[in-house]
Formats: C-alpha cells, sequence, structure tokens
C-alpha cells in the first residue's frame, strides 16, 4: 500500500491548486471575519453589556461595512478560482501522510541518535494507550456558535497540551496481593492516602513507628496521638501538609526509591515509574515551529496564556506533576463494585499517549499549525482527511473535509478514507466518514508482525437522524472488515507469515450517549456486540459505569468555574457541577437549544456522553488477552473545546512468560 504523502500525484496539479486558493482566499477570509463579527461570544456580549460604547463595538460598527465591501470586490477573483479549484479535487488524495523522523540521544547521551518510534515487543505483551478528542476546529465564524472563536490560536495551543501532558513520567504502583496490615502500621496510612474514593473511617493514630524500636516516641516522621495536629516535619512554613511532601504521597517513599525491603511498604508493592523519552529532537527538514515551544514542553505543562477578557484564560500548570496509577493485578475494585480498572477523571492527557485521534479538523490553516505541534511528539501523523468538491456527479457539494485526524507514535501500514454516503442538513456540507489505519507495533520472535488496527470516524450530528447514524454504523462495520482483509493479503506462490492482530479500536465522536430516549436505535447497535465499550455494564444495556458525559454546555466555557483544567476537573467530579456544565439530554418543558442555567427540571443521567473509545477481542491469538488498565475523561483542553477528551490504556498479554 503506498501512503499519500501529497496531496496531487504531480506538482503540477499541486501548483493549480495553489493558485486557484490564492484566488478563491480572500473572498473565504473576508466573508468568514464578516460573518464572525455578526456572532458574538459571552465573553465579548460581556463586554459590550458593561460598555455599551466600547472599543470592541465600535470595531464592529466600522469594520464590518469594510468587509462586506471587500468581500463584493472580490467575488470576481473568487469565481475564477472556483472554476479551477472544484475539477482539481476529484483527483485529489483522500488524505495526507506525514513523517518526521525524530531522533533520540542513547542514554548518558553516548551514541549516536536512533529513530524513534517503534518499541521492542516484550515476551509477556505490552501496554498502549489511545486518546479521542473533538477539538472543534471550525472556520472561526462557525466556531462561534459554538461560543468559540481564535481557531488558529486554539489549534496551537491544543498541540502543545496534548504534547505536553503525553511527555510527563508515568508512574504506577502495582499491588500484587495486598496484606491486610495490622492496626496502627504505616502501610494503612499510605492505603488511606492512595484511596481513590472517599475515606469511611478515620485512620486510627500510628501507636508503633516501623522505623524505631517498639516505645519511641521521637520520630519525626510520626508523631504521637497528642502531636498530629502539628504541622508536618519536614516543612518549615507551618503547613499541616504539602503535596510535595513524601510522607504525604505514596509515590514518594521517604526511605528509598521503591525497593522491596522498606519498612514502610510491606512485601508485594512494586512501585514503577516510567518516564518518557526525552524529547527528541527534530531534523532540519522538519517544518518551522513556533520559537519555545520545544523548552515549554520541558518546563510546563503550558496552558493558554490569553487575556481573561478574550475568552482565554491563563493556566501555569508545573511540569513535574506526575501521572500516577494504582493498579491491582489481581481482582481490581476501584470506585465502583462491578468496575476492574482504574476510572477517574484527569487534569491532564496520559503520559506516554501512543495513538491520538481528533475530529472537527475541518480549517487548514489551524490544520497545519496543529500538526506542527503534534509532530513535536507524534512522528506519523493522517491529516487533511477527505475530499472536497464532488465525488461522483450525484453527491453533494463538500465544502469541508472529514474533520479527521490520526497521530501514532508507530509506523502507519496501510490507511484507507471511506465518506459516509447519507449526510442530511448542514452535516452533508462536510465529508464525513471514517479514517482506518493500520500500524506495525513489533515482531514477534518468529519474525511475525505485530500490528493493530484503528478505526476514527465521526457520525451525523443532527438530532432525531437516528436511522442516518444506524446507517453509517453499519457501513463502519462493514469497512472494517473489508480493510482488515485487504491489508492482509497473501501474494500467490510466496510464504508470508500472517499478521498477529494485538488491538482492533474505535475513536470519534458518535454523536449519541446511552442517557437519551432519542437514541435507542443506536444504543443497540449491533457494534456494541462486536466491539466492547469500557463505559458500559453491558453490549445492550443502557446504564454507562461511567462518571461524567463529554459534552459541555458551550454557553459557561469561560465560567471561572472551568476556565482552568484543574477547575473543570473539580466541577466535573461533582454531581452539581455536572448538572451545571453538561449538556443534557432535553425534556418536554425545555427547549433542546435553550441554556441550561438556572433550571429545576430532573436531570438524566451524568451528562451526554458522545465521545467513544471501543475495543474488540475478536481475531486475537488463542492465547492472546485483552485487559483494559484505565479510562480517563481528560480536561486538559478546558476552554479550547466544548468536548471532554476520552483516553483509554489496554494491556496486551501474549500468554508467554518473561525470560
Amino acid at each position: 500500500m503506498v501512503l499519500y504523502s501529497t496531496p496531487y500525484p504531480s506538482a503540477c496539479l499541486h501548483f493549480l491548486d495553489g493558485l486557484s486558493w490564492s484566488l478563491v482566499f480572500p473572498c473565504y477570509w473576508l466573508l468568514d471575519r464578516l460573518l464572525a463579527s455578526c456572532v458574538a461570544t459571552s465573553v465579548e456580549k460581556r463586554q459590550r453589556s458593561r460598555d455599551p460604547c466600547s472599543f470592541l463595538s465600535l470595531c464592529v460598527l466600522v469594520w464590518a461595512p469594510v468587509y462586506l465591501l471587500l468581500l463584493l470586490l472580490s467575488l470576481p477573483l473568487a469565481l475564477l478560482g472556483f472554476i479551477l479549484w472544484a475539477p482539481l479535487q476529484a483527483v485529489r488524495q483522500p488524505y495526507l501522510y506525514t513523517y518526521i523522523k525524530l531522533t533520540r540521544q542513547e542514554p548518558g547521551g553516548a551514541g549516536p541518535g536512533r529513530t524513534w518510534g517503534l518499541s521492542e515487543w516484550k515476551p509477556q505483551g505490552r501496554s498502549f494507550c489511545f486518546c479521542s478528542a473533538n477539538v472543534c476546529l471550525l472556520p472561526d465564524s462557525l466556531a462561534r456558535f459554538n461560543n468559540l472563536s481564535d481557531t488558529h490560536r486554539r489549534a496551537r495551543e491544543v498541540g502543545k497540551r496534548i504534547r505536553n501532558g503525553a511527555n510527563r513520567p508515568q508512574i504506577k504502583i502495582y499491588i500484587d496481593s495486598p496484606p491486610t496490615p495490622p492496626s496502627g502500621t504505616c502501610l494503612q496510612t499510605e492505603q488511606s492516602h492512595s484511596s481513590s474514593g472517599p475515606a469511611e473511617s478515620e485512620t486510627e493514630p500510628l501507636t508503633e513507628c516501623p522505623l524505631h524500636s517498639s516505645g519511641a516516641t521521637d520520630c519525626p516522621a510520626h508523631p504521637t496521638v497528642e502531636q498530629s495536629p502539628t504541622p508536618c516535619p519536614l516543612h518549615q512554613d507551618g503547613t499541616e501538609s504539602a503535596p510535595d511532601c513524601p510522607l504525604h504521597s505514596i509515590s514518594d517513599c521517604p526511605v528509598h526509591n521503591g525497593g522491596s525491603s522498606c519498612p514502610l511498604h510491606n512485601a508485594g508493592v512494586q512501585i514503577s515509574i516510567s518516564a518518557p523519552e526525552p524529547e527528541p529532537q527534530q531534523e532540519e527538514s522538519e517544518p518551522p515551529a513556533d520559537t519555545g515551544s520545544m523548552t515549554a514542553s520541558r518546563e510546563s505543562l503550558a496552558r493558554y496564556h490569553g487575556d481573561r477578557d478574550g475568552g482565554m484564560y491563563s493556566n501555569n500548570t508545573l511540569s513535574h506533576v506526575p501521572r500516577t496509577s494504582i493498579f491491582k493485578r489481581a481482582a481490581r475494585k476501584r470506585r465502583h463494585g462491578d468496575e476492574s480498572f482504574d476510572h477517574d477523571i484527569s487534569a491532564f492527557f496520559p503520559a506516554n499517549l501512543d495513538f491520538l485521534a481528533l475530529q472537527e479538523v475541518f480549517d487548514h490553516g489551524s490544520t497545519t499549525r496543529l500538526r506542527r505541534q503534534l509532530h513535536r511528539y507524534f512522528p506519523y501523523i493522517l491529516s487533511d482527511v477527505g475530499q472536497y468538491g464532488w465525488k461522483s456527479c450525484c453527491s453533494r457539494f463538500k465544502f469541508l473535509n472529514s474533520g479527521l485526524m490520526l497521530a501514532s507514535r508507530y509506523p502507519i501500514l496501510d490507511v484507507r478514507f471511506e465518506c459516509y454516503p447519507n449526510g442530511r442538513g448542514e452535516d452533508a456540507l462536510a465529508a464525513k466518514g471514517a479514517l482506518f489505519a493500520k500500524v506495525h507495533v513489533g515482531t514477534s520472535h518468529q519474525e511475525q508482525r505485530i500490528v493493530g488496527y484503528l478505526t476514527c470516524t465521526h457520525l451525523h450530528a443532527i438530532e432525531g437522524d437516528a436511522s442516518v447514524r444506524c446507517e453509517q454504523l453499519d457501513l463502519l462495520l462493514q469497512w472494517g472488515t473489508e480493510f482488515r482483509q485487504a491489508s492482509s493479503p497473501t501474494p500467490e506462490g510466496e510464504k508470508v507469515l500472517e499478521d498477529l492482530v494485538a488491538f482492533d479500536v474505535i475513536l470519534g465522536d458518535l454523536n449519541f450517549d446511552n442517557c437519551s430516549s432519542e437514541d435507542k436505535l443506536e444504543q443497540q447497535h449491533a457494534l456494541f456486540t462486536q466491539y466492547k465499550d469500557p463505559c458500559r455494564l453491558g453490549p445492550l444495556s443502557p446504564f454507562t459505569i461511567c462518571l461524567t458525559g463529554t459534552l459541555l454546555d458551550p454557553s459557561g466555557l469561560y465560567d471561572d468555574e472551568v476556565s482552568s483544567p484543574e477547575s473543570l476537573q473539580k466541577v466535573m467530579e461533582n454531581e452539581e457541577g455536572r448538572k451545571e456544565y453538561l449538556v443534557f439530554p432535553p425534556s418536554k418543558s425545555q427547549c433542546p437549544r435553550s441554556s441550561q442555567k438556572g433550571r429545576k427540571i430532573p436531570l438524566k443521567g451524568n451528562g451526554r456522553r458522545i465521545d467513544y473509545i471501543l475495543y474488540s477481542d475478536e481475531g486475537l491469538q488463542p492465547d492472546w488477552k485483552l485487559d483494559l488498565e484505565e479510562f480517563s475523561f481528560v480536561t486538559q483542553l478546558a476552554g479550547l473545546t466544548d468536548h471532554l477528551s476520552v483516553a483509554m490504556r489496554l494491556a496486551v498479554s501474549t500468554g508467554e512468560d518473561e525470560p
């Protein structure tokens, strides 16, 4: 399979496309600015209400007529460019594959750099991390209908936050067989700190310290009962505790770095710190990027530094905050009794993120800016997915592409894109479809390729069109089966080892949930019998075990309570906060388009969860097994989009023992 690294098969066609777009662009930009001046965000409305004679209102009154006049003058050139541009789209490639060779230095700085990406496959298997996010990168005028603006700047910041979050070290604490500690031991205190839910009872005071002989009363690490309210002995500022204190964090042992002989950690507890590789140095062939971004990815989890009045908020976060996960290798139970994996709301993207699927990356300039940022972490990216214009003489004209983007840390072997033919209304103006990719994740001892299949999709969005989405789900399953069969052909007369499939994952915005009565048809689709939804109790069950929905109420995007990833995380962990800032299924007493603020009607579920990550264990080797390690709802894109991101870490076990 040939991966298309250029949008056109010849340089001549590429030149004609650039020429035609240069004629169309002035009209496109002026129309976008004219519409944007007529649609104000909630922040701009707040400004105008405070000062009717504000500078912003004056600019609108002055520039709107200017935009309109220039738009009329640019129409002849735009018409000429359109006549040249439209026929070219019939031969345009359905996607653009870009690869940036990233190199990293060997440990200790010795030795030459080597290719960054494909890792050695361990005998016992390995884990992979997936993430899906709807980033709403529409042209600025259209994004304002979702209360979002400044699309180009948002695109650049989205890329920064994703790669900075994925560059964090990952800390896991595995508990093989947690023993029941005696009353008054240090392990009991650690378990109370590591508990993800609220403690049911207060921890009893320590009566005996394992670091000192029985009866010791002068241990600075464990004060007596009378001394328990005193400040932390390791801090001199008078605070009772601190987040970086090794006595208040299970991930930092005050005695050693996680060895098994620590008296504070009983046998069976293993602390594993998996730090990502140092950020690779880019080669000269990489497209130019913003100065200082490389430094920012190391020193800080950069957040949006913008003017609060402009709808963006300053979010300063330290990069040394690790992603800490606690897993039990046997009989793991988390917040809910039916759960067997780590399931939380996180303010950061998962550490060591392997695959990223994005939706609504429609704007061309935003695509370039976002791809430039993501290429500093992901070597392989599929973008500009979908075709414009007429796909056939009977199809509708597509003004926007599919909006899909797929980024991978592993080499991409094969790609296929299919456009849904049954779009309706305004959704038919975009080439929504499904992007299929086959990735190479390793090689077995028998020299067999180990591969994975990824599907990124965005379904029909208009409410009430359940039949359209069900038809698209049927096509999704059909195209997926055809792609897997076509991507693994066996040449005649040649013995080729069959590929070993490690995973098959679907990521995307499906535009239906598990709590709306109008979405019953989609909820019962055959897709959920072939693929598992980690947030469902069963394939046909309408009940979910997820903590929150993923669709935010656009009217509250810039409230102080949700202006940063941490504050949005706290709001989503609170039931009343979810009712205030998430979109819920509309009731008969409420207009679907109206704001949800101040309502008294009962709400169903935890909000509309329309962003999914599904996985299938069909087609794996007989002795291979998939284990779901964690599933999280990510709030790191607070203020940049009206969706929460979803992430999943999947462990692939081969059944072999580690040598």
